[in-house]
């Protein structure tokens, strides 16, 4: 069993994007089915498989692995007080992070980073237990990313 890898990806975290499929209706009556990709995330993914690479293992898992994945995103202007001497959190702000992207995207994109890697698993589907947090960062953003191979 390997030691428990963990290693910070600075950036922004972006999610994994999910094609649209819609229906437009054509003349005659006919629909005609398309699907708009709405971006990617490939420069994250990018900061992802760099920041992983000084943590890869002497080979793979090839059991079950625990995901735990912090994402530490932007906090808007609107968290801090708007004094002209000093700058500050206003005690309202929240730390958890509720608007989008959402979690399970976020933690796809580092999936398909990391299985795109082949470093530390053969397929992301090993992934038996996944944590995902959205926290507001206050200082650098980026993903705090632990994985540890479970007993099978």
């Amino acid at each position: 069993m390997i030691e428990p890898i963990s290693f910070f990806v600075s950036g922004e975290p972006k999610g994994q994007p999910r094609p649209r499929a819609f229906a437009r209706k054509m003349g005659g009556g006919k629909f005609v089915a398309r699907v708009f990709d709405c971006g990617t995330a490939e420069a994250w993914k990018s900061c992802i498989a760099a920041a992983a690479a000084q943590h890869k293992p002497a080979e793979p898992i090839s059991g079950p692995v625990r995901l735990r994945i912090a994402f530490h995103l932007p906090r808007p202007k609107g968290h801090y007080t708007a004094g002209k001497i000093e700058r500050g959190l206003r005690a309202t702000a929240p730390h958890y992070h509720t608007g989008k992207p959402d979690a399970d995207n976020l933690a796809k994109a580092v999936m398909d980073a990391l299985t795109q890697c082949g470093w530390f698993w053969g397929d992301d589907a090993q992934v038996s237990v996944l944590t995902a947090a959205k926290l507001y960062a206050d200082s650098g953003t980026g993903a705090q990313v632990e994985i540890k191979e479970v007993a099978a």
